[in-house]
């Protein structure tokens, strides 16, 4: 059997989803799980809404609006005003009026997590109607029931034998049946609440559900022609990668790659499962391979760049020395947090971390921080990661750039950038 997985630009609009459909047609007789995400930038509307909920917004009902007006315009396009396809959508979108009817009492990352992934229900109940009117039989499945999660919100950590059991007991029946449509990026507690994998957890969705069913292969479909060395929107004259082993592509994700997900390798590479990223506008394409044995060789420099960065300087207020006892308490307040380090670096009397800037977690810790230590930051940065440099690629990059810092190793540089 074969996992696809489908991004929000693939099925942005309604010429999107025709055009899944022809792609699925490609592969008819093969058993086929299809992983979908949030339609477009619905994700990010969706967040957007639920900043405005939590803040007392009076535009919350007007961003809500934009968010349904945008799913049933593209449902207006593909089935006629009688479909059923319309109600459910307005059911699905029911859990967000009851949301936003109360004033906001739990914590952030709960809500989020609550309204948020409303935009996967929707998308896959849209694409599942879609199949099944054009001929495609398949069947909608709620992915919050199989794929088990703790209680760490926006960060659900997959509690591993649960979810294998739920996706061994039940999905191979399903697959014996038809196509099975499911949603990426969201996970469910044991209380029947849902989480989120991490923003673009759509790729580890896919994965998860292959490593379990012993799938052939992967294939999340994209809107470039593979993996490239560096993101065409920022750098020009891009390479892509025919080929890329397990290792190189696990580098390359940690670092911030935003083409894969950065813990959808590991299951993969574990059950040795391959993973093709291909273009959805050409999916006869060959597209990159990522797969055990393959001997990289690099014409070109890999270019990761890291945007809304923070630069975070801790040092002790009585001036001594950073210690093993500073840098342990120091990661309990990042842990606690759910703060990730993008780079550090430490001296005699401070520590240097560059971290993702997510305001309600930034401004937590700092409060925790100043308890202890002095601390001084600078905000809107960018991190550019490069392996395999050289040293013109090193000019280029630099040139015209305000360089705060700098972290070198034997093929990997790093730049913190104003």
């Amino acid at each position: 059997m074969l996992v696809f997985k489908f991004g929000g630009a693939s099925v942005k609009d309604a010429d999107g989803l025709v055009n899944l459909a022809m792609v699925v047609k490609k592969f008819e007789g093969k058993q086929l799980l299809i992983v979908v995400s949030a339609m477009g930038k619905a994700t990010n509307m969706l967040e957007k809404l639920t900043r405005a909920y939590i803040d007392g917004n009076d535009n919350v009902h007007v961003f809500f609006e934009d968010i349904k007006k945008y799913h049933f315009g593209i449902v207006e396009k593909l089935f006629e005003l009688s479909d059923p396809i319309f109600d459910e959508v307005a059911n699905t979108f029911v859990e967000i009026d009851w949301i936003i009817e109360d004033d906001p009492h739990d914590d952030h990352d709960f809500i989020y997590d609550q309204i948020v992934s409303m935009g996967e229900m929707v998308s896959t109940r849209i694409v599942s109607a879609y199949l099944n009117k054009v001929g495609i039989k398949c069947s909608w499945l709620d992915v919050r029931g199989y794929i088990q999660t703790d209680n760490n919100y926006r960060e659900g950590n997959v509690l591993w034998n649960k979810t294998r059991a739920a996706i061994v007991r039940d999905i191979p029946g399903f697959l014996q049946k038809g196509l099975v449509i499911t949603q990426g990026f969201l996970g469910g507690t044991s209380e029947n609440f849902t989480t989120t994998l991490g923003r673009e957890g759509s790729d580890y969705t896919a994965s998860i559900f292959a490593a379990c069913l012993g799938a052939e292969s992967v294939t999340t479909w994209k809107d470039v022609q593979g993996v490239l060395n560096a993101d065409p929107k920022f750098f020009e004259d891009t390479v892509k990668f025919d080929e890329l082993s397990y290792a190189e592509a696990i580098e390359m994700t940690f670092y911030g790659a935003s083409v894969i997900h950065p813990k959808t390798i590991k299951p993969l590479q574990n059950a040795k499962i391959p993973l093709l990223v291909k273009p959805f506008t050409d999916p006869d394409a060959p597209g990159t391979i990522i797969k055990d044995g393959v001997i990289n060789q690099f014409v070109k420099p890999v270019i990761i760049l890291k945007q809304n960065q923070v630069l975070l300087s801790i040092s002790a207020k009585d001036y001594s020395f950073i210690s093993e006892d500073h840098l342990s308490e120091i990661f309990g307040f990042f842990a606690q947090n759910h703060i990730k380090v993008n780079m550090m670096k430490s001296s005699a009397l401070s520590f240097t971390v560059c971290l993702d800037f997510y305001e309600e977690r930034f401004q937590k810790l700092l409060q925790e921080l100043n308890m202890d230590f002095k601390v001084k930051y600078n905000g809107d940065l960018s991190l550019i990661t490069v392996r395999h440099y050289t040293t013109a690629s090193l000019n280029e990059l630099t040139a015209g750039r305000t360089i705060l810092v700098e972290q070198l190793s034997r093929n990997t540089l790093q730049l913190v950038v104003k």
